[in-house]
């Protein structure tokens, strides 16, 4: 996802006229959905409870419409050539049928978009890019791939995209496909037939949770939404942005526009793992990000635990309590209340050197203290 979430849901602005909507915006009005400008889409914020939705992905099943996101296909017969070039990963050694996280950076090595790409066939991968930087993605990509036999398509807008997100996500679904999604992998895609549409099929999320992410001719998503939901039954519960934010909050997943931006790396932002500076294909950014990979980061992304009640939000200061007691050292990046908890928690950028001990948050001048955790803050457990 895209654009800061983390405010009081109140204070988001009202849509624009010219806001798109998505192939499933009449399904949302139905519901009684809380509709906002997200990302120039009109997109469900709450359709009731937003804890109860959280919780509802937690231990049981949530159905979201991400719709707003961007789907860009490379083909040709250098496409896996101009992906290793257009980004920091090494995707031509990306098997067919699986799916690989990986970034978009300018020439210094600041991030322009966190991605997932799927290899779809032997010369034709799907990238998948969060809503406000589509154009930013699809016109690097036109660029940098100039040089290559390969060809960039934005279908965007031909394709809706609908996720069920939680631990029975696999049950409901089986109710409704004969896909063989035990077989399925984490991060792996295949092509199938769901309530007789055809369907992509995908086992990745933002959520912390197992799931399917399900990309869909526009025409047919209204169908589909309305086939998962009778299989759903009691089992699946509509979710809107807040709940998808909160869980990715506590699975400690970032966020582009608050953990990710251009002015971070992807070591900065403690994913340095992503960057493949061995790829035997050069790169955009190589240059950059051998050097800061060299040098240690001068901040480092932590998990917040609030000692008290406040929340700490995005962009509030973190500052020391001890003897230099009120000197900032950090930044909070994402805060939220988290259901799965029961504190609120963030995450925050803190500069180099600065101690786990004695910390709070500057919430509106009063020092809230907080407790320094490893992320994420939520894992599932596995069977």
């Amino acid at each position: 996802m895209s654009a800061p979430l983390d405010v009081p849901p109140d204070a988001l602005p009202n849509a624009h006229p010219e806001v798109k909507r998505t192939p499933l915006h009449e399904i949302h009005e139905g519901l009684g959905a809380n509709l906002v400008d997200f990302a120039g889409y009109l997109m469900p914020l709450r359709y009731g409870s937003e804890t109860a939705e959280h919780l509802a992905v937690r231990t049981s099943a949530g159905l979201f419409d991400i719709s707003h996101m961007g789907e860009i296909f490379v083909s040709g017969a250098q496409a896996a050539a101009a992906l290793d070039y257009a980004l920091v990963g090494n995707l031509s050694a990306l098997a067919l049928g699986r799916a690989r996280y990986t970034m978009i950076c300018d020439a210094a090595g600041g991030i322009l978009d966190d991605l997932i790409v799927y290899r779809m066939a032997d010369e034709t991968f799907m990238v998948v890019a969060n809503a406000s930087n589509v154009a930013v993605v699809r016109d690097a990509l036109i660029d940098r791939a100039t040089p290559y036999d390969a060809e960039v398509d934005d279908r965007s807008e031909s394709y809706a995209l609908i996720a069920v997100q939680g631990p029975k996500a696999q049950e409901i679904l089986y109710r409704v496909t004969q896909a063989p999604l035990a077989e399925l992998k984490y991060y792996a895609i295949l092509a199938g037939e769901v309530a007789g549409l055809d369907v992509l099929i995908g086992r990745t999320g933002y959520t912390g949770e197992d799931g399917f992410e399900l990309f869909v001719s526009s025409g047919d998503a209204v169908a589909l939404w309305q086939a998962l939901t009778k299989a759903g039954e009691d089992d699946l519960k509509p979710a809107g942005l807040s709940a998808r934010d909160t869980l990715r909050l506590e699975a400690g997943m970032p966020l582009y526009g608050n953990e990710l931006s251009t002015e971070t790396t992807p070591y900065d932002a403690g994913l340095g793992r992503v960057v493949k500076l061995d790829k035997a294909e050069d790169f955009v950014g190589r240059e950059a990000l051998t050097a800061v990979a060299e040098t240690p980061p001068g901040r480092t992304l932590v998990g917040l635990v609030a000692k008290g009640r406040r929340v700490p939000r995005h962009g509030y200061s973190v500052v020391t309590t001890g003897e230099q007691g009120g000197t900032p050292c950090g930044v909070v990046t994402s805060g939220a209340p988290s259901p799965t908890l029961g504190k609120p928690i963030a995450m925050a950028y803190l500069d180099t050197g600065t101690g786990t001990a004695d910390l709070a948050v500057d919430i509106r001048g009063k020092h809230e203290p907080v407790d320094v955790v490893s992320l994420p803050f939520y894992k599932r457990v596995v069977p």
